[in-house]
């Protein structure tokens, strides 16, 4: 009996381990599901002015509506990132992989806060471009990491790169933007289709199932399936800002898309919070 007790006993510690080292990375889930972590949150918006009209929209009053309403305690504040002086006005792929991996650490880059800094303080980062990283020129064949020329071969790999560096903070959600659209009259129809083939690239390819990083995909939500944003939700044909009418149209999906994440349901929700 004792020797068939060690056996069952070794058989069941070898199935846990199994289990425990057969899951693929990070499988922090019952850290992001746990009621106790899912009841209170800090969250931080990093975004431009495409991304204050949205939070103008109404993102704040929602998150206290939502808080209200089901007894959570969802915190969110907004940050303009980078700023203007001393970094510039630049959120770009480059210019996330540019302090958040190629600058990492515990001190700041040019007054900007490194992903080592802000997931001290907050348990969800929000990031975004604004309009402009649609401007895609064609590839050049010469994929270049440090580059700051928008293409999708750089685009790419400085997505990669931040992916494996989000993946240092697997306690931490990140909710990233497909990139914000330009207007018909803005833009030229080639960068518009590599701006869509890119962020496709990035919903279908770059995002996983199971880890820490969840998608709302703006893009769609501006462009319907086409390439352009349309102009009845753009400041003007020529503006490529969103206009108000539809910040106020689509700040509950995104409050919503954060709602999901939050409580567990960012892999199986809409992307667009739809």
């Amino acid at each position: 009996m004792r020797c068939k007790d060690l056996f069952v006993k070794f058989l069941i510690l070898s199935l846990l381990l199994f289990v425990l080292f057969s899951q693929p990375f990070p499988h922090n889930r019952d850290l992001f599901n746990s009621s106790a972590f899912a009841q209170e949150m800090n969250i931080l918006f990093l975004h431009h002015s495409t991304g204050q009209v949205i939070w103008e929209g109404g993102v704040p009053d929602l998150i206290d509506q939502y808080n209200n309403n089901n007894g959570t305690s969802y915190f969110i504040e907004a940050q303009e990132f980078p700023k203007d002086y001393p970094y510039g006005w630049s959120n770009y792929p480059y210019d996330y992989w540019n302090i958040w991996v190629e600058h990492a650490g515990e001190e700041p880059f040019m007054d900007e806060p490194t992903l080592e800094i802000l997931t001290q303080d907050y348990q969800m980062i929000i990031w975004k471009h604004c309009f402009p990283v649609s401007d895609i020129e064609g590839n050049s064949g010469e994929a270049d990491v440090s580059s700051d020329v928008k293409s999708i071969e750089n685009y790419q790999l400085q997505y990669l790169a931040l992916k494996e560096k989000i993946y240092e903070f697997p306690e931490t959600l990140f909710i990233v933007w497909t990139g914000a659209a330009q207007v018909r009259g803005a833009t030229t129809k080639e960068n518009a289709q590599r701006a869509q083939k890119f962020f496709k690239w990035v919903k279908e390819e770059w995002d996983q199932p199971g880890d820490n990083i969840y998608i709302w995909d703006f893009f769609q939500l501006e462009t319907e399936g086409g390439f352009y944003l349309k102009n009845q939700y753009a400041a003007s044909s020529d503006d490529s800002h969103p206009n108000y009418e539809f910040a106020e149209r689509v700040a509950p999906l995104l409050v919503q898309r954060i709602v999901d994440v939050i409580e567990g349901r960012g892999d199986e929700g809409s992307l667009t919070g739809e």
